[in-house]
């Protein structure tokens, strides 16, 4: 068994930022000293373990790049926890374009939100023959919200290349029952779809929610409004892209309701970019039901939190299940940590079953 987890990105954008300064911030850290993340240790392997092997991106100020480098170029604008990234030798390579960009973001001032790069893009070919030649274990996908073609690509050139494929966007591929059984076919892990983060939004959503559903409280109506300043968020402002966002953050709380509450009774979706606020994100839930005798009441919470920093405590340990599977064989959806780290898995669980399926997994007493 390899003892590095040699991952490929696409998207170098917050996510994938926030993403390999962690592997540096732990990688002198004994397992004591892991904090901040779910699971230090994954079937022996530590976030430290994970090795960047090939990225892509098509942003100007990134692509030709060492990746050290691309992770703090403009427009990212995450927390600068490990400024120390060494280089990596790795630069960033020119990715497909196709609908991997919001025409919209080119012109928000003061500075260009986006700069296409004119280098020829990587076809299917380029980017199979790159993860073969970089031996990559895994690719995890941080193509934007609404790539739905994008993102079919690279999951396209991860079955063609063997390596396991993470999807921490919401284009719906492992969840997809024909995307799944190509990836059983070919004896493929795949986790996904669409990043959990870990104290996010929605897991805190469904924890409210799973809390009204255990104490005997019927829900009446809920919303969760979200608004941010990253490029995520800018990104979002084009309605149009967020039809698969949309579903999958509202199926993660509807999933855990045994009634219908009727679709004007729920509202879930980002609501506005407010650039000063960077990567922060800003979340307020609402929950409305009704206890003892019908007696109205109502449960309101504010969640403030650094975006990217977040969904990377997720990703490190999609990543790590992925090669995990790889090593031992196992091909297809990931069940377990597709459930405990994505917003739309091929199956969803409450989020206490999904753990303990995890940790079974790394265990070995679980197959997926």
């Amino acid at each position: 068994m390899s003892k590095k987890v040699r991952l490929a990105i696409v998207g170098v954008g917050n996510c994938a930022s926030s993403l390999v300064q962690g592997i540096f911030y732990y990688k002198d850290k004994s397992l004591e000293e892991i904090k901040g993340i779910m699971f230090p240790e994954v079937g022996g392997y530590k976030p430290s373990d994970i090795e960047i092997v090939a990225a892509w991106d098509i942003d100007a100020r990134k692509v030709g790049r060492d990746v050290s480098e691309a992770i703090f170029a403009p427009p990212n604008c995450t927390s600068v926890f490990y400024p120390e990234v060494p280089k990596l030798g790795v630069k960033v390579r020119m990715g497909k374009i196709s609908d991997g960009y919001a025409p919209h973001m080119k012109d928000y001032p003061p500075e260009k939100s986006f700069v296409l790069a004119d280098e020829k893009e990587d076809d299917l070919e380029d980017v199979v023959s790159v993860l073969k030649e970089a031996k990559a274990d895994v690719l995890i996908s941080y193509v934007p919200v609404g790539s739905e073609k994008a993102a079919r690509f690279y999951a396209e050139a991860c079955l063609k290349a063997g390596v396991a494929f993470v999807n921490a966007m919401p284009t719906f591929i492992v969840s997809d029952p024909e995307w799944g059984a190509r990836f059983e076919k070919e004896g493929v892990p795949a986790v996904g779809d669409d990043i959990k983060s870990q104290l996010g939004a929605t897991i805190l959503h469904r924890a409210l929610v799973q809390l009204f559903v255990d104490r005997g409280i019927p829900i009446k109506r809920t919303y969760q409004l979200n608004f941010g300043g990253n490029t995520d968020f800018l990104n979002m402002l084009e309605r149009g892209r967020l039809n698969t966002k949309k579903i999958s953050k509202t199926e993660a709380v509807l999933s855990l309701i045994p009634y219908d509450l009727g679709w004007e009774n729920i509202h879930i979706g980002p609501s506005d970019w407010v650039p000063w606020l960077k990567d922060r994100k800003i979340a307020y839930i609402r929950l409305e039901g009704e206890h003892f005798g019908g007696v109205p009441m109502s449960v309101e919470v504010k969640l403030e939190v650094e975006d990217s920093p977040n969904s990377a405590g997720s990703a490190i340990d999609a990543i790590r299940c992925a090669k995990l599977a790889k090593d031992r064989g196992i091909g297809g959806p990931l069940i377990s940590i597709s459930a405990y780290t994505m917003k739309h898995p091929p199956k969803q669980f409450p989020d206490h079953l999904a753990r303990e399926m995890v940790l079974e997994f790394i265990e070995g007493k679980r197959e997926r």
